[in-house]
């Protein structure tokens, strides 16, 4: 990538006005980020024009004419050769700049100013250091496994990890016979458990049967009586009252609604047909 340099002032000649101010300016009329090429707006032609120099500052020298087209020439500008002094803070104008361009942009095109980044995951702790129910043949293949990978450990040689395994792996050794008797006991009061369920099961059902069973039962299962085509369940059957009880209650009753609702006058008693 080529270097960017300063342009240089090829003349000590200046417009022989007194130095321009930036702060005497607006701020979006000039450019002076770092790492980019300082620009300013002419103030005498309102064009756009490089700042050359590095110590001493001068608006570049350029021509302007608005009857070139008619054969005229090029006249220069009154702002070329104009001193310029940076007089403000860089840092604290650029941020501001900066402010500006983000709310002037559009709001879909908005980012953050501070990106969040997702924390990396937590490296896996090793083998030697994971607490988990520890049987002879889990310590025996955890320590098969780092012999086969270690290249620090060799003959009888350990290294930290490896050590840890390794001890790991006698323990369980010397655990195993009192785990084994422990896990038989276990399994032999499951088998009794089983067993005596086994036999008691049979004489509870005929404790049962005794007592809930019998003839009755069995000929009650074993009757299987037809229902007549046409018969009404009792419970819905012809026999259901269709007239009221007390039939003059009923009467006066019936009167009483309908002088509260005032739909009727004086009714006549309304006699049910039986």
């Amino acid at each position: 990538m080529p270097r960017i340099r300063p342009g240089r002032v090829r003349t000590k000649n200046t417009n022989r006005r007194e130095a321009l101010k930036l702060s005497s300016m607006a701020p979006e009329d000039f450019n002076v980020r770092p790492g980019e090429t300082k620009s300013i707006a002419c103030p005498d032609c309102r064009t756009w024009r490089r700042i050359m120099g590095d110590k001493v500052l001068k608006i570049r020298e350029h021509r302007v004419s608005d009857k070139v087209a008619e054969g005229e020439k090029h006249v220069t500008c009154p702002g070329s050769d104009q001193l310029v002094v940076i007089d403000i803070d860089v840092r604290r104008w650029q941020s501001e700049q900066n402010r500006l361009l983000r709310d002037a942009m559009p709001q879909e095109n908005r980012r953050a100013a501070r990106q969040f980044y997702k924390p990396l995951p937590a490296p896996a702790a090793p083998v030697s250091r994971i607490k988990a129910e520890i049987t002879l043949e889990t310590a025996r293949q955890s320590y098969l496994a780092h012999r086969k990978g270690c290249t620090r450990c060799v003959g009888g040689q350990h290294c930290t990890d490896g050590g840890i395994l390794g001890r790991r792996y006698v323990l369980a050794l010397h655990q195993e016979p009192a785990r084994r008797e422990a896990r038989e006991k276990q399994e032999r009061q499951e088998r009794h458990i089983a067993r005596k369920l086994a036999e008691q099961w049979p004489a509870g059902r005929q404790r049962q049967w005794a007592k809930h069973g019998g003839e009755a039962v069995e000929t009650a299962n074993n009757r299987c009586a037809e229902r007549i085509s046409g018969s009404v369940s009792e419970f819905r059957g012809p026999q259901l009252p269709l007239a009221p009880q007390d039939v003059e209650a009923h009467d006066r009753r019936q009167a009483e609604l309908a002088k509260q609702y005032g739909q009727y006058g004086r009714t006549t008693p309304v006699t049910s047909a039986t």
